[in-house]
C-alpha cells in the first residue's frame, strides 16, 4: 500500500480549524469578500460541521441540498488540515464529471483563496493527485520484457501493437493508456501495465515508471482523488494492515462525495466475479496452442504445456455445460443450493497452478519471475474462486451466474453481499478516522436513519441542509391524473397516453427536455412515434441507445438549448445541463425497480426472515432516492427556472405517494388531466436575468 509523507498532529489544537473555517465562509468572510461570492448559510454549517468532525477524526454524515456548495466546504477544510497534519486527505466521488470538476475547478478556487488571504498564505502551495487503477499505467520493466519476448507471447499483428505502444512509451509523459489513440489491444495492454508484481521499487524507478512516478507524487499530495470503484475494490482487495490507522493510505481521512451510491457500488466490488473470458484469456496467456504462443512456451515441457491445454477445454466444456443448461432460457439464475454441478474444472486448474510453481522453482528471481508468480497467483485465484462459489462458501452472500457478451457466450459467477452494512461499517467507521459522506440525495422523506442503516453508520451523527435556491418561485410542479395505473390490462393505453403527454408538454415549453423512463421498451416507442414531429418542429431528439456515450448526449443536448433527451436508468444521476437547455423534466413513471436480480431477491427474502416488508424497507427507499435525483436534474444553479413534469398519478393515489410529494423541492403542486391541461398547463419563464452575476461553485 502506498505511503504518506511521515506526520504527526502537531500543534493543530481543537479548535484551530473551525475557527479558521469560520472566518472564510461565515457572513462578511473571506470567501465572500476575496472571492466575491454570495454568502450561504448552509454552505457555512456544513463546513463548520466537517471541519470540527476532521478535527475530532469522527465519522459524519452530511446531506447538503442542490446548490449548497458542498465541494467548498469539505475542501477547504480538508486541504488546510492535511498541511497543518501531514495527513493525507482522500476525495472520492462517483462519476468522471465531478473528479474533473474537484481537480479542474474547485481546486483552483481554494488556491485562489489561499493566495488571496495572507493569513491563508501558508496553504497555497499544496499538492493534488488524481488516483487511478495500476492497469491504467505503462510499466516499462514489463514493456521492455515483452519486447524482449514478443516472438513467444504474441502473434505477428499483437507484435505490431506491441511495437506501437513501445513507439508511444518514448514520448508520453502520463504513461495513461487513455492518452494512446486509438485506445491499445487489450491482450496487449495486460502484458505491459503496472498491474502485475513486475512493477515494483526493486526493477522500477520514479524516474522511468509511470506508476512508481503517480505513486511517489501521491506520497506528496495533500488531497488525493479517487472514484468509488477504485475506492472499493482496493479496500477488498486488503487495504490496509489490520494495526495501521486510516483508510487507504497510513493515517489518511476520507471523504466520500456522491454518497448515496457508496451501497451500492460497495456491494459490487465486496464480492467476486469470476468469467469464463477472463480465465480463458488467462489460460492462454500461458500458452496459447492455435498461436503457438504464451508466456511458458519456452518454459514448459510437453506434458506442461499438455496440462495447460487440458485446462483450457476443462474450462470451455464446463462453462459451456453451464449456458446450455442453467442459463439456456434466462440470462441471470441465482444459485441457493450447495453443489450444484460437479467440480470437474477444479483437478485440471489445479494442475496448472503445480505446473507454475515447478517452473517457478526452476527460475531467478528477478523480472521474470515476477511475472510468472502473477499468473500462477491468477490460476489459483480462479481455482480457489470457482471452488468457492461451487460450495457456496460465503454464508451471507447470493450467489449467481450471468451470460454476457453480444452472442451470450460469456459465463460469469458472481457473488455479493446481502447486507453490506458490516463491511462498511468495519471498513470506514472502525478506524478512527474522519470519514465525511456527503450528497444532495440522502434522507427520505427528510429521514437520515434509512440511509445510516444501508451503509452501517447507525451510530454516527447525520446532519442535513436544505438547497438554498428558490424552488418555491423558480419551479412548478404539474401531477397527470388521468393515464392508468401500471397494469398488464392496461398497459398499450398508458404508453400511448404517456407517449401524448409528453408530446403536448414538450411543445409547451420552449427550452430543453429531460424525459426520464423505466422501461427502454417504452423508450423506443416513444421515440419511434414522435422523433418525426420534434425535428419538424426543430427539436433535436436524443436518446439512450442511438449510438453516443451517456456523456456524448448529455453534450449534444446541452448545446442544442431546446433539444429532448430520453433516457432511463443512468440518466436519472448525474445529468449536469444548467440553464435554459434543461427546462423541464418529465417523469414518466415512478422509478421502482423490479426486484427480479438475485441481490434484490435475496435481499428481500432476508427482509422477510426478519419480519419486515421488503417493500417498505427496500424498493420504496430505493425508488424515492432515484425520484429525488432524477428531479434534481432541473435546477443546478440560482438563477435556473423550470417546470417538473410526473406522468404517475401514483403519487396521489397510493398511501406511500405521500412520500414522493414530500420529495419534491417545492410544497405545492397542479393537477392536470387531457380535460383542462390546456388552460393549467403553462411554461414557466427560463430566460436567465442578464444582470444576475455567476457563481462559480458547482450547485
Amino acid at each position: 500500500m502506498i505511503s504518506p509523507n511521515e506526520g504527526q498532529e502537531g500543534s493543530l489544537s481543537a479548535i484551530y480549524l473551525p475557527n479558521l473555517i469560520n472566518k472564510v465562509f461565515r457572513e462578511g468572510g473571506w470567501l465572500q469578500a476575496s472571492m466575491d461570492l454570495e454568502y450561504r448559510p448552509q454552505q457555512e454549517m456544513m463546513a463548520l460541521a466537517v471541519s470540527q468532525y476532521m478535527t475530532d477524526d469522527r465519522p459524519l454524515i452530511f446531506e447538503a441540498g442542490t446548490g449548497v456548495g458542498k465541494s467548498l466546504a469539505y475542501l477547504l477544510p480538508g486541504i488546510i488540515r492535511s498541511v497543518e497534519t501531514q495527513r493525507p486527505c482522500i476525495v472520492s466521488s462517483n462519476t468522471i464529471a465531478l473528479q474533473e470538476q474537484i481537480e479542474r475547478k474547485d481546486l483552483p478556487i481554494c488556491r485562489e483563496l489561499f493566495a488571496a488571504i495572507p493569513e491563508l498564505n501558508k496553504y497555497l502551495d499544496f499538492k493534488s493527485a488524481v488516483l487511478v487503477g495500476k492497469g491504467n499505467y505503462l510499466c516499462p520493466t514489463r514493456l521492455t520484457n515483452a519486447v524482449k519476448n514478443g516472438q513467444e507471447l504474441f502473434p505477428s499483428e499483437e507484435q505490431e501493437e506491441l511495437q506501437r505502444i513501445a513507439a508511444w512509451a518514448q514520448f508520453t509523459k502520463t504513461g495513461l493508456r487513455q492518452e494512446l489513440n486509438p485506445e491499445p489491444n487489450w491482450e496487449v495492454w495486460e502484458s505491459v501495465n503496472a498491474d502485475g508484481s513486475a512493477c515494483n521499487r526493486k526493477n522500477c524507478s520514479p524516474d522511468s515508471c509511470h506508476y512508481q512516478r503517480a505513486k511517489a507524487e501521491i506520497r506528496k499530495a495533500q488531497i488525493v482523488i479517487v472514484n468509488h470503484s477504485l475506492l472499493f475494490a482496493l479496500l477488498n482487495a486488503g487495504g490496509l494492515a489490520a494495526d495501521t490507522k486510516g483508510i487507504l493510505l497510513p493515517d489518511d481521512y476520507l471523504v466520500v462525495d456522491e454518497a448515496h451510491t457508496t451501497a451500492e457500488i460497495a456491494t459490487e466490488h465486496f464480492g467476486a466475479r469470476i468469467s469464463s473470458y477472463g480465465l480463458d484469456r488467462q489460460l492462454k496467456a500461458l500458452f496459447n496452442p492455435k498461436r503457438k504462443s504464451g508466456f511458458v512456451r519456452k518454459l514448459a515441457n510437453a506434458h506442461q504445456l499438455k496440462a495447460i491445454i487440458d485446462a483450457q477445454e476443462a474450462a470451455q466444456e464446463f462453462f459451456g455445460y453451464l449456458a446450455a443448461t442453467l442459463l439456456e432460457k434466462r440470462p441471470i439464475v441465482r444459485i441457493s443450493e450447495e453443489d450444484w454441478c460437479e467440480p470437474v474444472i477444479n483437478a485440471p486448474l489445479k494442475s496448472v497452478v503445480d505446473l507454475l510453481d515447478t517452473i517457478l522453482s526452476k527460475i531467478e528471481d528477478g523480472p521474470m519471475h515476477d511475472e510468472l508468480k502473477d499468473h500462477r497467483s491468477r490460476i489459483h485465484g480462479y481455482y480457489a474462486g470457482i471452488r468457492r462459489f461451487i460450495g457456496l462458501a460465503e454464508d451471507d452472500h447470493v450467489h449467481w451466474l450471468e451470460k454476457s457478451g453480444r452472442k451470450g457466450q460469456i459465463v460469469t459467477m458472481r457473488t455479493a453481499p446481502i447486507n453490506i452494512a458490516p463491511y462498511l461499517r468495519e471498513e470506514l467507521f472502525s478506524k478512527n478516522v474522519s470519514v465525511t459522506l456527503t450528497s444532495a440525495t440522502l434522507s427520505i422523506a427528510r429521514q437520515m436513519e434509512p440511509f445510516q442503516r444501508k451503509v452501517g453508520a447507525e451510530k454516527e451523527t447525520a446532519l442535513r441542509e436544505d438547497s438554498p435556491f428558490d424552488y418555491e418561485n423558480n419551479t412548478r410542479v404539474y401531477v397527470v391524473t388521468d393515464i392508468p395505473l401500471p397494469s398488464p390490462q392496461d398497459a398499450s393505453l398508458a404508453i400511448s397516453q404517456i407517449i401524448d403527454y409528453i408530446q403536448f408538454c414538450v411543445s409547451k415549453v420552449s427550452g430543453g427536455s429531460l424525459v426520464l423512463f423505466t422501461s427502454y421498451a417504452t423508450l423506443r416507442k416513444a421515440f419511434d412515434a414522435l422523433e418525426g414531429g420534434f425535428l419538424k418542429q426543430g427539436r433535436p431528439l436524443f436518446a439512450q441507445g442511438e449510438g453516443l456515450s451517456r456523456s456524448e448526449i448529455a453534450g449534444e443536448f446541452r448545446k442544442a438549448g431546446n433539444g429532448v433527451l430520453f433516457g432511463t436508468d443512468s440518466f436519472w444521476t448525474g445529468v449536469d445541463v444548467p440553464g435554459p437547455a434543461l427546462s423541464q423534466v418529465v417523469v414518466t413513471r415512478l422509478p421502482f425497480d423490479v426486484p427480479t436480480h438475485p441481490i434484490a431477491e435475496a435481499k428481500s427474502e432476508r427482509i422477510k426472515e426478519q419480519g419486515g416488508n421488503p417493500f417498505a424497507e427496500l424498493n420504496l427507499p430505493e425508488a424515492l432516492i432515484k425520484f429525488r435525483q432524477g428531479i434534481g436534474r432541473l435546477i443546478r444553479k440560482k438563477d435556473d427556472k423550470g417546470l417538473i413534469t410526473i406522468l404517475d398519478s401514483r403519487v396521489i393515489q397510493k398511501s406511500y405517494g405521500r412520500q414522493f410529494l414530500q420529495s419534491l423541492p417545492k410544497s405545492k403542486f397542479i393537477r392536470i388531466s387531457k380535460s383542462d391541461r390546456e388552460e393549467r398547463f403553462c411554461d414557466i419563464d427560463v430566460t436567465p436575468d442578464a444582470l444576475q452575476r455567476k457563481d462559480p461553485r458547482h450547485s
